[in-house]
C-alpha cells in the first residue's frame, strides 16, 4: 500500500479503479459526455470508459466548456468517481467543482496504474496494486 498526500481541489471521498492516461486530456471532444467513453483517437486511453474509476491524467487541456462536459458526464451518471492530476488547471477544477467530484493534485501519478485500486479521502490517496 503507497500513500500520497496531495493538494486539495474539490473535497470528498471516493473509491474506484484507477484508469490512468500519460497523456493531457481534453473533455470537449475527448470523452462522449452520453457514454462516459474516451473518443479522442489520439488519446492511450482511447475507448475505454471513464464511469465509476479514479481518473489519472498529468493535466486537463482544451477549451472552457470541458467543464461543462465534466457536469454533463455526471449528470448522465458516466463521471469518474475521482480525478486525480499532477498539475491541475481551471477547466477540470471548475468541472469537479460543478459535479461534486473529488479531486486532488500534485501527486506523482508515474506511481499509478490502470487497474491500481484507489481510496481518496481528503488530500489523502492511498494506493493499492491491482
Amino acid at each position: 500500500m503507497t500513500e500520497f498526500t496531495g493538494r486539495l481541489i474539490k473535497k470528498g471521498n471516493a473509491s474506484g479503479k484507477a484508469l490512468v492516461s500519460r497523456k493531457p486530456l481534453s473533455f470537449l471532444g475527448g470523452i462522449d459526455p452520453k457514454t462516459g467513453n474516451v473518443i479522442d483517437r489520439e488519446s492511450d486511453i482511447y475507448g475505454e470508459s471513464v464511469a465509476g474509476k479514479v481518473l489519472v491524467f498529468p493535466y486537463g487541456k482544451g477549451s472552457t466548456v470541458g467543464s461543462y462536459i465534466i457536469l454533463w458526464l455526471k449528470k448522465e451518471g458516466v463521471s469518474p468517481t475521482a480525478i486525480i492530476n499532477e498539475s491541475s488547471e481551471p477547466i477540470v477544477c471548475v468541472g469537479a467543482i460543478i459535479s461534486d467530484i473529488p479531486m486532488v493534485d500534485k501527486i506523482d501519478i508515474s506511481k499509478i496504474e490502470t487497474g491500481d485500486d484507489i481510496i481518496i479521502e481528503g488530500n489523502k490517496v492511498t494506493l493499492s496494486k491491482g
